[in-house]
């Protein structure tokens, strides 16, 4: 039985350049990703968003290409997230089962769609443990505002936690397109039949609508921690220009002591 593996490798993957090393055995491409056929039952899957799907390869060939491809990736992570998907070829009709998907022909382009819907579901595994990373230390400083009255991060701190954020969502919303039906889906009725049921079996949907939510909380705190740093921050200028002009009235009333 065929098994799909896809792998998060990256956080990106030049596929223009990596296309331009490795031509041989290319089915299909564009400038997000590269489809290969490296024969009858061999496949590989690259894609911009720092993914790599394998059907057919054993491990040693699969850890050989990563090696190829590692050059070509941006912030090449030493633990890599994974997911595997069984394909039954040859069954009655196409059925949906927990981690397995039977299909009655192993088509080209529904294999491809298969190994598409597996690299999107590791994508959002990838992107959904960095929302939650994201949460969990916008919680830190949220409940020590709550203990102490008052923000534990400086300025700085709070501009990197911002950019970070910000690249976070700006990932995500670079890579929106992963999340639709590819156009070959919106021509066939059975590739689309698939492509839906796919979906649903990995809840691809519903893992992105919470991601973008758990995103949007943490946008909101950002926003909370900013106003409350600009008020300390205003609060100590009052106070450095009260003391000046206590020290200058001081100073006044010194001299006309003296003079007196």
């Amino acid at each position: 039985m065929p098994q799909v593996i896809s792998y998060q490798i990256a956080d990106s993957i030049d596929v223009r350049a990596f296309r331009t090393a490795y031509r041989e055995g290319i089915y299909h491409y564009d400038a997000d990703e590269l489809f290969y056929m490296t024969d009858e039952t061999c496949y590989v899957y690259v894609f911009r968003y720092g993914v790599v799907c394998f059907l057919g390869y054993n491990e040693g060939e699969a850890s050989a290409f990563l090696d190829r491809i590692a050059p070509f990736c941006k912030n090449v992570f030493e633990l890599k997230l994974s997911e595997e998907f069984e394909v039954e070829t040859d069954a009655r009709e196409n059925k949906f089962g927990y981690n397995k998907i039977e299909i009655t022909k192993p088509d080209i382009e529904v294999l491809r769609l298969i190994m598409l819907n597996v690299s999107q579901s590791v994508a959002l595994d990838y992107y959904s443990e960095q929302t939650n990373l994201l949460q969990e230390e916008t919680n830190s400083h949220t409940m020590n505002l709550e203990r102490r009255g008052r923000l534990s991060i400086s300025g700085n701190n709070l501009k990197k936690y911002i950019g970070k954020t910000l690249n976070l969502k700006n990932r995500i919303a670079e890579n929106l397109y992963i999340f639709d039906s590819p156009p070959e889906a919106w021509e066939d009725e059975n590739l689309n039949r698939i492509d839906q049921g796919l979906k649903r079996t990995f809840d691809l949907q519903e893992r992105y609508r919470d991601i973008r939510e758990g995103l949007e909380i943490v946008r909101e705190n950002l926003e909370l921690f900013k106003d409350l740093l600009q008020y300390r921050n205003s609060t100590f200028l009052e106070w450095i220009i009260i003391i000046l002009v206590a020290l200058e009235v001081i100073n006044l009333v010194i001299d006309k002591l003296l003079k007196g």
